[in-house]
């Protein structure tokens, strides 16, 4: 009878420790699909987005995202790889798939993809409708008259949704460190800068405030001209007016070494005129990046070597 007893008092607990056992595994269960499924609202310019936590398959069409995804270590399925920028270059592999151009996305092939996720910034911007019917579909290009809150706020948003928040964050600090650096050493040397955009054979001039007046507005170089307009495209110049402004410090963007021109910015630039400038006697025409500065640009790596090409430029 005592043997009986025994046996059924351990049959009883064996139940009892299987029946706890699924019921911690449906527990376990419910927790991963509740992580699984977590989302987060995020604000941007053009909407406010469900987007989910994590996100597996993703399509980038802003290169400065994508730079800043690359940094923190995420992987991406999707993107444009016309013009991508040279230190971008492996996800022109097969493995990442291309989704069409920066203004003329491949629909069919981001539908066949079925993203968790897609991110977008300026040239995307009129067809933000129609990827969102795709997935969730976020905006992240930078206002330039705010370039750091802007950049800021973006890499923090991706770092929140790809659970990379610390990462962010120390990024961002080691880049505000450097920015300080250089705007000591600007301040220091208090020379006036000229920022320029060259374009077949064509020249533009970029102040505070405009695409690329970061330069001025974060890095704290004086302008040679207070009065250029504020704009995407820059503000149309002659030579002369290069001349006249007679710049410490002359940077120019190459956009014709990205979108295949003819003419080196060296070419078009350097002519009779422009070297009657302090720039180009004391050999401060300072040729920029514009795999950088005109491709991507808001990224924490083009955001890094753009101060590093600024800092080393006016030593």
């Amino acid at each position: 009878m005592k043997k009986l007893m025994t046996i059924v008092v351990l049959a009883l607990l064996a139940i009892l420790i299987t029946a706890c056992g699924n019921a911690e595994g449906s527990d376990g269960e419910a927790s991963g699909d509740q992580q699984e499924k977590e989302s987060l609202t995020i604000t941007h310019e053009l909407d406010e987005t469900e987007v989910e936590k994590n996100p597996e398959t993703v399509v980038v069409f802003d290169f400065g995202a994508l730079d800043t995804l690359d940094k923190l270590g995420v992987e991406v399925a999707g993107v444009p790889k016309s013009n991508l920028p040279e230190y971008l270059s492996k996800y022109a592999a097969e493995e990442y798939t291309n989704v069409g151009s920066l203004k003329e996305p491949d629909f069919e092939t981001i539908y066949g993809l079925d993203p968790d996720l897609i991110i977008i910034s300026g040239r995307q911007s009129g067809l933000y409708e129609d990827l969102s019917e795709i997935a969730p579909t976020i905006y992240v290009g930078i206002d330039t008259a705010n370039y750091m809150e802007s950049f800021t706020n973006n890499v923090l948003t991706l770092g929140k949704i790809f659970g990379k928040e610390s990462q962010a964050e120390e990024e961002l600090a080691k880049i505000e460190e450097k920015i300080q650096t250089l705007k000591e050493t600007a301040s220091e040397n208090n020379g006036k800068a000229l920022v320029t955009l060259t374009t077949g054979g064509k020249v533009s001039a970029y102040g505070p405030g405009s695409r690329f007046g970061l330069i001025h507005d974060v890095f704290g170089l004086t302008p040679a001209d207070d009065n250029i307009e504020a704009s995407t495209h820059g503000m149309s110049i002659s030579f002369e007016f290069i001349a006249e402004k007679d710049p410490d410090y002359l940077f120019v963007i190459d956009r014709d070494a990205v979108v295949g021109g003819e003419k080196s910015a060296k070419e078009v630039i350097e002519n009779e005129l422009v070297k009657q400038t302090k720039a180009y006697q004391n050999d401060k025409i300072i040729y920029l990046d514009p795999n950088y500065w005109y491709l991507s640009g808001g990224g924490l790596i083009s955001m890094t070597e753009m101060i590093d090409e600024v800092s080393e430029g006016i030593k």
